[in-house]
């Protein structure tokens, strides 16, 4: 079994700045790639940034040159750093994971329970 807990969301101000944390844990063998995505409000889930083994990431065009997304291979843990944050940046932010288990070995997708983000004055 496989669990991602999230923690870093909050009510900030236009401009300001985010930092999100998510950590994996478990029967893990190897985490195959993490990212983040988010559900604004009334709109479906969407993708915001994924990295995988190796350290590629992958940007929605909508969040590029604000946010990062970086991963520490040790703690099993993937952080977004948000800046320039504006209201449409709104959500549920959910952390994901294409994770192996020792029980699994071709690997599941594995979700957080989200962490909500407003960005409002």
């Amino acid at each position: 079994q496989v669990q991602l807990v999230e923690s870093g969301g909050g009510l900030v101000q236009p401009g300001g700045s985010l930092r999100l944390s998510c950590a994996a844990s478990g029967s893990i063998s190897r985490v195959n790639a993490m990212g983040w995505y988010r559900q604004p409000p009334g709109k479906q889930r969407e993708l915001v940034a994924t990295i995988i083994n190796g350290g590629s990431t992958n940007y929605a065009d909508s969040v590029k040159g604000r946010f990062t997304i970086s991963r520490d291979n040790a703690k099993n843990t993937v952080y977004l750093q948000m800046n320039s944050l504006k209201p449409e940046d709104t959500a549920v932010y959910y952390c994901h994971g294409r994770i192996v288990t020792y029980t699994r070995l071709l690997g599941d997708d594995y979700w957080g329970q989200g962490t909500r983000v407003t960005v409002s004055s």
